[in-house]
């Protein structure tokens, strides 16, 4: 920014000689090089160029360095109360600026820099230069208003305040929507995920119950074959009547006499 400046005050210089406005003799006014920042870190840039010469001239050559400083007014360093206490248009714009990300705030800012301009002598010329910034700066957020037919914040401030409150509603319902899809998405995904834990908890219950009485049916099914072939073993009772003691059929009764060796 230092070179940068430096660039602008001597194109400034030049032109106002090209143009003829002044001449090398009568000499060029003085000026006050000035930056508006509102950027969200504070600035911590040189403000003259000559801290930017390095290494640092020795002491015969330091008085034929370049050297301009500039003024910075960093707009974030302002609170809103601070500017509240600024009667001057210019912190009306830097509170439009702060306000932009609320649009309640945005529309306190806009009719507080309306009152700021009406109380100034220079009021004509600085409502149409603030109008002009005021439509640009509101393109830039996206505002998406039609702001053709605003041509002077003094005299459009109802149809300004208007536009503002549709940009407001909007936003608002944008919102809204996106809340809800939002909400649905996360409703349906967590019920996805509650449904499939339910799911493989039931999973498991059902799979280690059906596993249990599996085991069970197997385990009395051993004992009433182990009981089968006592009593074949002993040789005093028909296929029929061991089946009746032990709940097997007639043909698994002879399926065990049959594998028996003996």
């Amino acid at each position: 920014m230092p070179l940068r400046m430096l660039h602008y005050v001597a194109c400034f210089y030049q032109h106002l000689i090209k143009t003829k406005v002044t001449t090398p003799s009568k000499g060029l006014p003085p000026l006050l090089p000035m930056v508006l920042y509102n950027g969200g870190e504070r600035w911590r840039v040189a403000e003259d160029i000559y801290v930017q010469v390095r290494p640092e001239p020795p002491v015969f050559l330091r008085s034929y360095q370049p050297h301009l400083r500039y003024y910075v007014i960093d707009e974030g360093r302002y609170t809103r109360e601070q500017l509240g206490e600024i009667d001057t248009p210019l912190s009306g714009l830097f509170e439009v600026e702060i306000a932009s990300g609320d649009r309640a705030s945005l529309q306190a800012a806009v009719d507080r820099l309306v009152r700021l301009i009406q109380a100034d002598p220079n009021k004509a010329r600085l409502d149409r230069l603030i109008t002009r910034w005021l439509k640009r700066h509101l393109q830039r957020l996206g505002a998406g208003i039609d702001l053709t037919q605003i041509h002077s914040l003094v005299e459009d401030t109802a149809m300004l305040a208007e536009n503002l409150e549709s940009w407001a509603k909007r936003e608002r319902e944008e919102g809204e929507r996106i809340g809800v899809e939002k909400g649905e998405r996360i409703g349906i995904e967590k019920g996805e995920r509650i449904g499939v834990e339910k799911g493989e908890r039931i999973g498991i219950e059902k799979g280690e119950r059906i596993g249990i009485e599996k085991g069970r049916e197997e385990g009395r099914l051993e004992t009433a074959q182990e009981t089968a072939r006592n009593l074949i073993a002993l040789g005093t009772m028909t296929e029929s009547q061991i089946a009746q003691v032990t709940g097997l059929s007639v043909a698994q009764v002879e399926a065990l006499r049959a594998s028996d060796p003996d």
